[in-house]
């Protein structure tokens, strides 16, 4: 069965097509390297030991798109990531987001709603909760005014999927709302390659670890938290790589109850910052130098999430702690600086 994995080459997307690879689906990915590396596909195959047909093209370009899928007639899946990612960089580049994350949603769901039939799985985030009003966070809390451009895309992309899905009774699909994806594979052949300065936790704890960054800053530590500083639900990338195949599968068997379902992705605890840095410290053996700063827009308090749908439903749970995630990242830090 070809699954195409847009995104196939970033930090979440190279470990989802390890385990779909790994449960026998052939594999073809759709990346334009604007924030990957091809020798990703060299990690994938040590890992697997097949090297999944890859593609480069921008999504953007909805005749290429089209050309795709026209080669790729036998596709019978497509798992989404392709998209810009980062909170602060969308509240300065709004349209880009828009164009990048909007555009090429609805370019790919043009041509699935063409097939026989067609299944989706689309990268959605928590950030559609906003601040959530209680917790742990179920995926019948309401959605709330986006805090930045990159979390409006998110939930606009989950209407896109929902009105298309309405009236394609071809199309079938799943959005993964997922909290905090950290850590790399245990084989530590492919992991988290931000370009440039991290704009997430764990990446700039484990660059200032190694010595690349100076100091880490913690932004703000007057929240009404145990600590003050913002709680969020950390997920090994690997338990979230298996719940995009858990929910591929439930697609192509048939077990989906409508053709538009919505998961939450996480482990339902959360972590403080001042508790993700001692636990760092702990696992790594290093002193993390950092310091407390003004808090930042658009961070919620507390996030965290509620799993039992997807434990019950989709028959999946997230197996790693937070130390092993966080070992898994130390590790994949000190080979890529060797």
């Amino acid at each position: 069965m070809k699954i195409v994995v847009t995104g196939g080459l970033g930090f979440i997307g190279s470990h989802v097509v390890v385990e779909l690879q790994n449960e026998g689906f052939e594999v073809v990915i759709i990346d334009n390297l604007s924030n990957s590396s091809e020798n990703v596909l060299k990690g994938i195959a040590a890992i697997t030991g097949k090297e999944p047909v890859f593609e480069r093209i921008d999504l953007r370009d909805k005749a290429d798109v089209i050309d795709f899928f026209k080669r790729h007639h036998d596709v019978e899946g497509v798992i989404h990531f392709a998209a810009s990612k980062a909170v602060g960089e969308s509240v300065d580049k709004p349209l880009m987001y828009y164009e990048n994350n909007l555009n090429t949603l609805v370019y790919i769901l043009q041509q699935l709603q063409q097939k026989e039939n067609s299944n989706f799985i689309f990268s959605s985030s928590c950030t559609v909760y906003g601040q959530a009003d209680e917790l742990p966070i179920t995926e019948s809390a309401p959605i709330k005014p986006a805090e930045s451009p990159y979390g409006n895309t998110k939930q606009i992309g989950e209407e896109i999927i929902k009105d298309s899905c309405k009236v394609a009774s071809n199309l079938n699909a799943i959005a993964l709302r997922y909290f905090n994806p950290i850590g790399a594979h245990e084989s530590v052949n492919i992991g988290e390659l931000p370009i440039g300065v991290p704009q997430n936790l764990v990446p700039f704890i484990t660059q200032t670890g190694i010595g690349l960054r100076e100091q880490l800053s913690v932004f703000g530590n007057d929240y009404p938290t145990k600590d003050g500083t913002c709680i969020r639900d950390y997920i090994h990338v690997v338990d979230l790589a298996k719940a995009h195949v858990s929910a591929l599968k439930r697609l192509v068997e048939e077990k989906n109850t409508s053709n538009y379902e919505v998961f939450n992705i996480g482990t339902g605890k959360g972590s403080s910052v001042l508790e993700v840095i001692s636990a760092f410290e702990e696992v790594s053996n290093q002193q993390l130098n950092y310091k407390i700063v003004d808090r930042r827009e658009g961070d919620v308090i507390a996030a965290f999430a509620d799993t039992t749908k997807a434990n019950t439903v989709l028959g999946w749970k997230a197996q790693s702690s937070l130390k092993e995630a966080l070992l898994s990242a130390w590790k994949w830090e000190e080979k890529i600086r060797r």
